[in-house]
């Protein structure tokens, strides 16, 4: 066992945060998701361009510099603005906003390809059918594509969240107290560095562990009555 020397219930606030980052981001992410997986598959030009621009923009910088331009360059750029029309105004950003909409605007893109594919999944025959027997479009897409989608987007899904979660840790930077800088915060404290950075990663590793379980039960679920051909 690990001698946390009484610094245990930090690493446990720091995992009740570092979880409700997570769902909360991945909530964020599955609804940009959405809207990007229907930009990218719409006949309008400019949905499309728009989708596949925050798609590749987000592939093409680092996640940790997203953050920083969110925490520290935003507040700065909107400050100045309002500078240059006359008004003094300090703007500062909650860690825990900056955290969870960034996270959420990062692996939203990783969620827009996750439904874009589960879409492109469902039969045509299926959507034609449904038309075929006098469904409207919303009908359609709530009784035949969205049960199916969710279906064939659930691994997916569940892999954006295993990422999701260890990706919490970039928050530490902007002194959100999340496990990872609650366990950096004990290991200088008592410069015991290996026994909290390793109890940080076992507890990473725990919460993945568990996360697999879930989405196993979960697709499992998601499958009965599926025969499977």
């Amino acid at each position: 066992m690990l001698d946390l020397k009484g610094y245990g219930w930090m690493l446990w606030d720091g995992v009740q945060l570092t979880l409700l980052v997570g769902v909360c981001a991945l909530a964020v992410a599955m609804c940009l998701g959405l809207i990007g997986a229907w930009g990218k598959l719409s006949r309008n030009p400019a949905a499309r361009m728009t989708a596949n621009t925050y798609t590749t923009v987000i592939r093409g910088v680092p996640e940790l510099l997203l953050l920083l331009i969110v925490y520290y360059g935003t507040p700065t750029l909107i400050q100045n603005t309002l500078e240059g029309f006359g008004y003094d105004i300090i703007i500062d950003i909650n860690p825990f906003v900056a955290g969870v909409g960034t996270l959420g605007f990062i692996y939203g893109a990783f969620s827009t390809e996750v439904f874009r594919g589960a879409i492109l999944a469902v039969p045509k025959g299926q959507i034609e059918a449904a038309h075929a027997a006098g469904m409207s479009r919303l009908q359609m897409v709530r009784r035949v594509l969205l049960p199916q989608v969710w279906r064939f987007a659930l691994p997916g899904l569940g892999n954006v969240w295993m990422v999701l979660i260890k990706a919490t840790a970039l928050i530490s930077v902007i002194q959100l107290p999340e496990l990872m800088r609650n366990s950096d915060i004990a290991a200088r404290a008592l410069r015991l560095p290996f026994t909290f950075y390793f109890a940080a990663s076992l507890i990473y590793l725990s919460i993945t562990i568990v996360s697999m379980l879930g989405q196993q039960r979960i697709e499992a679920w998601a499958r009965r009555g599926v025969r499977e051909i």
